[in-house]
């Protein structure tokens, strides 16, 4: 089985367990993942475990759709928190059916991705349960201190730090533990994962001042609407951060943009020089270029 096979089958157990004999829950669960979506974190999960020196991609797609199920859900509980009404060209969960039943929605994903994980050993589950408790920390830091209004450098990084890169770490080191591999090749796909997931977070914060509505799938500048500072706007002088118009105009006149994405690839620069442990594969070239890709996206 090669990895385009091993994600087609990852999308096959998407599909199969989000049935719910509530229908509610099927089809609102459904309506995300019929939506599309990159699948970044599987491929990173099963091209690590192939890295790593794994023999059979088939051990490892439970472990990669829970990874994408436990995204999905995060996304789900997001959009609510954000009062978004758009994702992926499409209406949210929240936006067709409510707050409570997105919620509940987003919950049924998070245990459907736990039932996924029973028959693997307490390591493996412990690694997600630490990036679970991770992204709910993060987004909880992120909501505090948009309604404090103030952010610095240390505390973004903190933020993102939890909120996404801790689940691309664990995407890394789930498929380092399933291969079986040693705690060197375990710790560097990690800290490869950390780091993409901060470059991706960085970009995506670029990209929602400065990306197309119609390529990214919803709306833009959301961050500006909500009070949420990101990379690029704390590399405004503090003058330019008074107002959404000053903030604005701040984007287009300083390097601001320019350092962020700077910044995304010594980030990207610092996963692929962790992968230097890992024996030549195509598996260890997909993983750079992924890491590549994280930085030099639209969308």
């Amino acid at each position: 089985m090669n990895l385009e096979q091993a994600l087609a089958s990852v999308e096959a157990q998407l599909n199969a367990l989000v049935v719910s004999d509530v229908p509610l829950l099927t089809e609102a669960s459904r309506h995300m993942f019929n939506a599309g979506g990159k699948r970044l974190r599987p491929r990173l999960l099963l091209l690590a475990y192939d890295a790593a020196g794994g023999r059979d991609l088939d051990q490892a797609i439970p472990l990669a759709a829970a990874i994408e199920i436990i995204h999905t859900a995060t996304l789900i509980h997001d959009d609510i928190n954000d009062h978004s009404d758009m994702r992926r060209n499409r209406p949210t969960v929240n936006a067709l059916w409510g707050t409570t039943t997105a919620l509940l929605t987003g919950d049924f994903l998070f245990t459907k991705a736990y039932h996924l994980m029973v028959p693997y050993r307490p390591e493996v589950n412990a690694t997600l349960a630490e990036a679970c408790v991770a992204l709910v920390e993060g987004e909880t830091l992120q909501v505090e201190t948009a309604r404090q209004g103030t952010l610095d450098r240390e505390t973004y990084f903190r933020i993102i730090s939890k909120k996404t890169a801790s689940l691309f770490a664990a995407a890394a080191r789930l498929g380092a533990l399933q291969a079986g591999a040693d705690e060197a090749i375990v710790a560097a796909l990690g800290t490869y994962g950390h780091n993409i997931g901060l470059a991706f977070q960085i970009v995506d914060d670029v990209l929602d001042l400065i990306g197309d509505p119609q390529v990214l799938g919803k709306p833009v500048r959301a961050d500006l609407t909500q009070g949420k500072f990101s990379l690029p706007l704390l590399n405004l002088p503090p003058a330019m951060r008074e107002t959404v118009s000053a903030l604005a105009e701040g984007l287009i006149h300083a390097d601001a943009i320019e350092e962020a994405l700077d910044q995304a690839h010594k980030f990207a620069d610092r996963a692929v020089a962790a992968l230097a442990v890992l024996p030549p594969s195509p598996s260890h070239d997909a993983l750079i270029a992924l890491a590549r890709s994280a930085v030099e996206r639209t969308h």
